[in-house]
This record gives structure tokens, C-alpha cells and sequence, in this order.
């Protein structure tokens, strides 16, 4: 399973969707790419595979980045997605 994250512009949780198959994240990064690059205020609407009920549309302009994330069992054992990390604060 891969798991598309968007970062959104005064957002602070990303977006996230899901795909089952490499191939099939690799053409929805690359519709989001495109979306990013074309300058105009169009919606992307995206539906995720491993829950079929959520479904999100955001402004193409106010994505600010977009990562896959390919999840297996090292990541699930922590709890967060690879690539992203929290510093705590012993006080």
C-alpha cells in the first residue's frame, strides 16, 4: 500500500490518500505534479483506495508538496509515516 501525502498552505496536518500498487501512486503524483505546474486555481479531487468512503477535492494552487510514501512493517510498528519525525523537549 502507498499513501500519497499533500501539504496544503496554512495547513498544518497533510492530506492523504492511498494507492495499492506503485504504478498506480506514481500517476497520481504525477497529476498532482501537473496540477501544481499549471499556475491556475483548478480542484483535484482524490479518492482513496484503502478507504473507499474518503474523498477530498483541494484548490491545485494551494498544494504545496506532495510525497509517496510506500508503507510496510517498520513504519506500522511506529505509528508515523516515514520522513516525517517529532523532537520532544526534556524541561
Amino acid at each position: 500500500m502507498y499513501t500519497i501525502d499533500l501539504t496544503v498552505k496554512n495547513t498544518a496536518f497533510p492530506i492523504s490518500v492511498e494507492r495499492k500498487s506503485a504504478e498506480e501512486a506514481e500517476a497520481l503524483y504525477q497529476l498532482i505534479l501537473t496540477a501544481m505546474r499549471s499556475n491556475s486555481p483548478d480542484i483535484v479531487e482524490l479518492q482513496s483506495e484503502g478507504k473507499t468512503e474518503k474523498k477530498i477535492a483541494v484548490r491545485a494552487s494551494e498544494i504545496s508538496g506532495v510525497q509517496v510514501i510506500q508503507k510496510d512493517g517498520s513504519a506500522a510498528g511506529t505509528g508515523r509515516p516515514p520522513g516525517f519525525f517529532a523532537l520532544t523537549s526534556d524541561q
